[in-house]
């Protein structure tokens, strides 16, 4: 077992007005099974990438442990060989057989190491380069997001396989996976980093137990805080009232008082301005010690949807529905009713037409009905968020005049999912993926709809994000179909899943 330690670690991109991290320390065991979790944009690529030694920054990292990364990254000229013949290139010196031996374990036919890598299936290739990942010796493996887009099936052989290995730190947002293949997690909080021992859910319930804590005694110090604010107001009117009166009297109105009286009210007056600056500089230390209490407390807003209602029940039906391109079918005798106020999720395997069905029903010119009926109610207005992110280019500016979006609203919603100030001027293409995901899902959530198509929304949100979209569904219940392989997101807010 070996450690790798973190201190002072500063670093910032160059088009950055703010560092990623400042000054972060902390230390971890080579031999843990670590879940790195954070809100996107706080880093945790920069950081596994950093661990690499792909950038320069200020502090230290020392570790004697080596480091890979997942997923690898391939050229046009490597995705058309196989697998077989770019081994050493990607992993120098790595035996074939230790590959084939952890794709056994992965439950994949040796067969698809000597297939062309672009003719795989996303399953295929997250199983290549995770069975190369893991023939290693002695490394301390860095895996960034294992399971996106790969359907339920993969994605818990994936879990599985993950759940009998250590010596790893895992970026990911399915908390399924973190609770089966972590026993420690790093957390990229608001203002802080920790390391805690447990799953994501063991964390989770420290955090929530913390956090109100944290309120608890934010609302005694504010509580404190007026009534040192009280005290202070009283006694500096007292001060002020009787500065007033220490200068100048009657003698046939005031017959009691005489010039020594003066004396003896500025005494009184200078004593009480005393106490009113102790009580100032009392609630500025107050403030300056709870100073920071609530930072780290995650506080999502709660977002606000405004579906529009539909005058018919039923919004869409499916009737013996055969889909595919040209001649070759992808969808086989489809039967399907959407209604009013259901959320219905299309599950299956990868390649089983889930996008299709959703392409049709925006009436993609790509997609073929072979066989049966398609209807969609007349009038009907849908938003869409598609799986791919490759479009966001330019401005966010750009973005909002293409979309004919509300900028002011669209800001603000993408302000509530935690997007960074400093990422609203930059350019999209520069974003990190789960960012570009907020974009998409923003765009969306601002649109009035009858119905709202959603193809994949959840891959690369953070784990927080991803709880502020599940109360959202369950509170306004606008009517969804929705491809997703979050089991923990279709278990709360579905009404229907519908297996293809």
């Amino acid at each position: 077992m070996a450690q790798i330690n973190v201190t002072n670690l500063t670093f910032g991109y160059e088009s950055s007005g703010e560092n990623v991290f400042e000054n972060i320390s902390f230390t971890i065991d080579s031999d843990w099974k670590l879940g790195f979790i954070g809100r996107n944009g706080k880093g945790k690529t920069t950081f596994l990438k950093l661990l690499k030694g792909e950038y320069e920054y200020r502090g230290t990292i020392n570790t004697s442990v080596k480091f890979d990364y997942f997923p690898y990254t391939l050229t046009e000229a490597m995705e058309e060989r196989a697998a077989a013949d770019w081994l050493w290139e990607i992993k120098p010196y790595c035996e074939e057989w230790r590959v084939i031996a952890e794709l056994d374990k992965l439950g994949a036919d040796a067969g698809i190491m000597y297939r062309p890598f672009k003719t795989l299936s996303n399953g295929e290739r997250t199983k290549v380069m995770l069975a190369v990942l893991f023939a290693g010796d002695n490394e301390f493996l860095l895996i960034d997001e294992p399971t996106n887009h790969l359907d339920a099936q993969a994605a818990q052989i994936v879990k599985e396989y993950l759940g009998t290995k250590k010596s790893f730190i895992m970026v990911s947002h399915d908390r399924d996976l973190l609770d089966a293949c972590v026993d420690h997690v790093l957390v990229l909080n608001r203002q802080s980093i920790e390391v805690q021992t447990g799953n994501f859910s063991s964390w989770w319930e420290n955090k929530e137990r913390a956090d109100e804590n944290a309120r608890a005694e934010n609302e005694k110090h504010l509580r404190e805080i007026s009534a040192m604010r009280s005290a202070a107001d009283r006694s500096r009117r007292w001060a002020d009232k009787n500065e007033s009166t220490k200068i100048g009297f009657d003698p046939v109105k005031e017959p009691d008082r005489c010039i020594s009286t003066r004396s003896y009210i500025a005494a009184k007056t200078k004593k009480m301005q005393s106490r009113v600056k102790q009580y100032e500089r009392r609630m500025e230390r107050a403030i300056s010690e709870k100073e920071g209490l609530l930072n780290d407390i995650e506080e999502p807003v709660r977002l606000k949807l405004n579906p529009l209602h539909f005058h018919k029940d039923r919004m869409v039906m499916c009737r013996d529905l055969t889909l595919g391109y040209g001649t070759h079918a992808v969808v086989h005798g489809l039967n399907l009713e959407v209604m009013q106020g259901e959320r219905i999720f299309l599950h299956g395997r990868n390649g089983c037409g889930k996008s299709t069905v959703l392409k049709a029903l925006l009436n993609d010119s790509s997609v073929e009905i072979i066989s049966g009926e398609l209807s969609a109610a007349s009038g009907l207005k849908i938003s869409y968020a598609g799986q791919s992110t490759e479009h966001l280019k330019g401005s966010i500016d750009k973005f909002v005049e293409q979309n004919e979006l509300d900028r002011m609203l669209f800001m603000t919603v993408l302000r509530q999912l935690d997007f960074e100030r400093h990422n609203l001027t930059g350019k999209l293409e520069e974003l990190s993926e789960g960012q570009k995901k907020k974009i998409q899902l923003a765009a969306s959530l601002i649109t009035p709809a009858h119905l709202y198509i959603w193809d994949e929304p959840l891959n690369y949100i953070d784990v927080f994000s991803r709880m502020q979209i599940e109360e959202l569904i369950l509170k306004f219940k606008p009517t969804m179909i929705l491809v997703d392989h979050d089991t923990r997101f279709r278990e709360k807010v579905a009404t229907e899943t519908k297996i293809l």
